[in-house]
């Protein structure tokens, strides 16, 4: 069978269609939804989304990225359907596409520090990592030993919704789940001066949300390899989300690939490959900084 091209040896339409699929595929992977999903709270057929993520989408696409150009103008800025950016937003904009990856992770860095970081941050500790990294069995541990509240975020968004979670996603899909969980944090760390946090594995997703937890708790990402946490999920009887799906494996692993350098954002990382929970929360605590007295 006859290999397909190298992206560098497509014509350019061709590239910039496969680019697109790759990214579909890619933000898919992040908020881990099957294409079935995918395609119940889109309104696009499997059909037309396996064509998309094949790199043959409508050609329109093609059609806009040629006004873009014409423009001057970036792709994402025409099929952005935010609000209208202020001038200073897009000079700040400009100044970041000249930098390079590491000037743009200090950058970051440094904004976090002045305009995000809570004062009372370092009381509360969220836990993220994927599905089975055992985020509520450490979190309990942790959250017993350092005498603080234990908080599922998925109880408080089904607190905020005033649904349970799956009638959230079947009426809301994921971006009505995604809306619910940054108003269920923002509450929380108005309420809470000292809690330990298991959060969902698609925090990340969001990127406004998972900025709002890393400048108000102080952050640790449970870390273990796909085939870990995959184990961790089916003794658990559990198999979410990749019920039915029987490239589970291979999907876990494109989730984890899409999400590595979004969880390594956290203040810490512990491995948790090998580890009882007891071992583990003994790491985490030695990670955690003690809460100053006030």
């Amino acid at each position: 069978m006859r290999e397909p091209p190298a992206r560098d040896q497509m014509d350019p339409t061709a590239a910039f269609l496969q680019g697109v699929g790759t990214r579909v595929r890619d933000a898919r992977a992040r908020h881990g939804m099957t294409r079935r999903d995918l395609a119940k709270h889109s309104g696009v057929s499997e059909r037309h989304l396996a064509q998309l993520e094949a790199g043959k989408g409508n050609i329109s696409i093609v059609l806009l990225r040629q006004v873009a150009g014409a423009l001057a103008t970036p792709l994402s800025e025409l099929l952005d359907d935010g609000p209208d950016r202020s001038p200073d937003h897009r000079l700040l904009a400009g100044m970041l596409d000249q930098l390079g990856a590491d000037q743009i992770a200090e950058a970051r860095r440094l904004l976090e520090q002045r305009f995000v970081r809570s004062s009372e941050r370092n009381g509360r500790l969220a836990l993220i990592g994927l599905r089975g990294a055992g985020k509520s069995t450490v979190g309990r541990l942790v959250a017993a030993r350092r005498g603080s509240e234990f908080v599922e975020l998925a109880e408080e968004v089904e607190r905020v919704a005033g649904l349970g979670l799956d009638e959230i996603f079947e009426f809301s899909g994921q971006a009505g789940y995604r809306r619910f969980e940054g108003e269920a944090l923002r509450r929380l760390l108005g309420d809470r001066r000292q809690a330990v946090l298991a959060t969902g594995g698609g925090i990340v997703s969001n990127p406004a949300t998972f900025q709002m937890l890393l400048g108000g708790c102080f952050t640790i990402w449970l870390r273990a390899d796909p085939q870990a946490h995959m184990a961790r999920v089916v003794a658990q009887g559990d198999q979410r989300p990749m019920a039915g799906n029987r490239q589970a494996m291979e999907d876990l692993e494109r989730i984890l690939r899409n999400r590595e350098a979004l969880y390594a954002q956290a203040d810490a990382v512990v491995d948790t490959s090998g580890l009882a929970p007891d071992a583990v929360a003994e790491r985490v605590l030695r990670c955690w900084p003690a809460v100053r007295a006030a």
